[in-house]
C-alpha cells in the first residue's frame, strides 16, 4: 500500500478531518473541522508540510492554497470544490478525490464557506497563505 491509500484508508477508519503522512514517515491524525489543523500545523512549523501527502474532508480553494505554498507532495480529499483544482493543477500537486461540488458549502448548508467565496477570485495563493497565518 503506497502512502496515499494508507492516510486514506485511516482518514476513512478513524473519521478524523485530516491526515499526514510527513516526509521523515510519521503518520498522524487530526479532527479539528475546517481549516484549524492545517493554519496550527503550519503556525508552529511553516516547514512541516514539505513533501508530505495529505488526505483531508474537504478541499476548498483556501486549503488547497495553504497547502500548495506549503509543499505538499500530494493530496487526497472526499470532497474538492471547483476553486481548488485549478490551484493544484498550476502547481503540479497530485491530487485525487471522491467527490468534486462546484464550491465548498458553509457550515449552516446556506450558501458558499465565507472563506472560499472572500478568495475564490485571489489569484495570489501566497496572499491567501500570508492572510490566513498572519504573516
Amino acid at each position: 500500500m503506497n502512502k496515499l491509500e494508507e492516510v486514506k484508508k485511516i482518514l476513512n477508519q478513524k473519521n478524523a478531518s485530516l491526515v499526514v503522512a510527513y516526509e521523515n514517515g510519521e503518520i498522524k491524525e487530526y479532527y479539528q473541522d475546517r481549516i484549524k489543523d492545517i493554519k496550527d500545523i503550519l503556525t508552529q512549523n511553516p516547514n512541516a508540510l514539505k513533501g508530505a501527502i495529505v488526505a483531508d474532508k474537504v478541499i476548498g480553494k483556501v486549503a488547497g492554497s495553504l497547502l500548495t505554498v506549503a509543499g505538499v507532495k500530494e493530496i487526497y480529499a472526499d470532497i474538492i470544490s471547483e476553486y481548488a483544482i485549478p490551484v493544484l493543477e498550476k502547481n503540479h500537486i497530485k491530487y485525487e478525490y471522491k467527490e468534486k461540488v462546484e464550491y465548498i458549502i458553509n457550515q449552516t448548508k446556506t450558501g458558499m464557506c465565507p472563506m472560499e467565496n472572500r478568495y475564490k477570485d485571489e489569484n495570489d495563493i501566497n496572499v491567501i497563505y500570508r492572510e490566513l497565518l498572519n504573516l
